[in-house]
């Protein structure tokens, strides 16, 4: 049997928008392409697109995601400088995996979590490290479970 949460949970919103014809056709187009089973998911996942940026613009929002970086491993002290950045940002570095492409190069992957301006900060610190080639962060409306529930003092 269905509970309120349950109902509650499906109940979408109507709303009506008009499109010129061309745009139309391209929208039509991108959801043949894409596999949507509607025009509404293609629309709401780009709603849901830029309301995550509007998010990070405003640099508050706490928000989940990845922080992509492309480097040279072979330049002298890199490794270890964005592994101590990473350890003064530990409270949002989830984690990290880092893959060797080639003999020199490096792809690392860096989950974070916490207000996007931070993040931001983080990733330009990262960026402007010498042997990085290249990196982005992409941030997501989204909150990460605490690793640790806090603790309760009687």
């Amino acid at each position: 049997m269905a509970t309120k949460e349950d109902k509650v949970s499906t109940l979408v919103s109507r709303i009506s928008v008009s499109l010129p014809p061309d745009l139309l056709a391209e929208l039509d187009s991108m959801v043949e392409s894409r596999g949507y089973d509607s025009r509404s998911q293609a629309i709401g996942e780009m709603v849901n697109y830029q309301l995550a940026e509007h998010k990070r613009a405003l640099g508050n929002e706490v928000m989940a995601g990845t922080l992509t970086l492309l480097y040279n491993r072979a330049t002298r002290g890199l490794q270890e400088r964005l592994a101590d950045i990473q350890y003064h940002h530990v409270a949002e570095v989830i984690n990290s995996l880092h893959v060797h492409l080639t003999e020199d190069q490096m792809l690392e992957v860096i989950l974070v979590q916490g207000p996007a301006a931070k993040l931001q900060a983080i990733t330009h610190e990262m960026l402007a490290q010498r042997g990085v080639i290249t990196g982005r962060l992409q941030l997501l409306a989204a909150v990460i479970p605490p690793l640790h529930a806090p603790v309760a003092t009687p």
